[in-house]
């Protein structure tokens, strides 16, 4: 089953088609909706239905990273892992792709976990009992998701995806360390200041396949500016913060992650998988591989996605312990 990434372009996720068209070609359903949050911004969300004769498996909530959203790479995914037999439901953060908010802006990280929780939790009602739920994760969605599961609010998740998970920020990517031990001033000072410089653009080290790297910055909701000082702050902090609860992580995952990885360190997602407690867990480290691994050649996407879809299947057929 080959990853809709193999229909897009340089400019578009959906290729040469329409984005009507193109769901008609993945055989799905797209629905979009927004809810409003405890903080007054309307947080956009979508998801993604799979029609006969496929049957519905069980539902998938995604979680995407850093200036990324979910209507252009994650679609892709998304679409990709509904045509396998799961409702796929998906949110854009707050000041990410079609929520309101300061872009890019996530001074705490909390409100964020709030909001996912609020409609993942509401989507997972609506199929609950009958099928088992994961959450799928990529970048700093991979903190967020550890975070989720942490709260223990609502039913458990059956199962994780960290794709590329942010558990730590690499020092070929960070800022460089003059001012990341003056990140706590300057963002108390000016906190949406963009004056963060890091180690090269998100997409340039990011996307190995160069055409993916210009469908990237073709995003009309994607930022190429410097990261503001306390969301660069609080990325910091939210690394430290779950890699000091490693040890509470107890739901089933899979890793997967870029062995070249230099924007979330692989040897944090291997302190991860040696640390959690969860009884049921992978680890796929592939070597030469960057932080997107969409971004790769075809060849090597269909093999990650491969792995993903199949670990995902077998835990719906699986009812043993995590």
């Amino acid at each position: 089953m080959p990853h809709p990434i193999a229909d897009a372009n340089e400019t578009s996720p959906f290729g040469t088609l329409t984005p009507e068209q193109f769901y008609t070609r993945h055989n799905i359903t797209h629905t979009t909706s927004h809810f409003t949050n405890p903080r007054g911004l309307k947080i956009f969300t979508q998801s993604w239905t799979p029609l006969p004769p496929v049957t519905i498996s069980g539902i998938i909530c995604v979680v995407h990273g850093y200036t990324g959203e979910s209507s252009w790479f994650v679609q892709l995914t998304s679409v990709h892992l509904a045509k396998a037999g799961f409702v796929v439901y998906a949110i854009d953060h707050q000041g990410h792709g079609f929520s309101e908010g300061l872009q890019h802006h996530i001074p705490d990280i909390n409100p964020v976990v709030d909001d996912c929780v609020e409609y993942f939790n509401k989507a997972r009602e609506a199929h609950a009992p009958e099928v088992k739920s994961f959450l799928y994760s990529e970048s700093l969605g991979g903190a967020i998701a550890l975070l989720i599961t942490l709260r223990k609010v609502g039913r458990k998740y059956d199962g994780l995806v960290l794709n590329g998970a942010m558990c730590g920020i690499s020092d070929k990517y960070k800022p460089p360390w003059p001012l990341e031990h003056m990140l706590s001033v300057v963002a108390a000072v000016v906190p949406t200041w963009r004056v963060v410089p890091t180690r090269g653009s998100i997409p340039d080290v990011s996307f190995k396949v160069e055409w993916k790297r210009k469908l990237a910055m073709a995003s009309p909701r994607r930022s190429v500016a410097r990261p503001r000082a306390s969301t660069a702050l609080e990325l910091l902090r939210i690394c430290r913060e779950v890699q000091s609860k490693i040890p509470e992580v107890d739901v089933p995952f899979l890793i997967v992650h870029g062995g070249d990885d230099i924007v979330c360190d692989p040897a944090c997602v291997e302190d991860l998988y040696k640390r959690a407690a969860s009884k049921d867990k992978t680890m796929k480290i592939y070597p030469g591989m960057w932080h997107q691994l969409v971004g790769e050649e075809d060849a090597d996407v269909e093999v990650v996605f491969a792995d993903v879809v199949n670990w995902l299947k077998s835990r719906v057929a699986s009812s043993g312990d995590n």
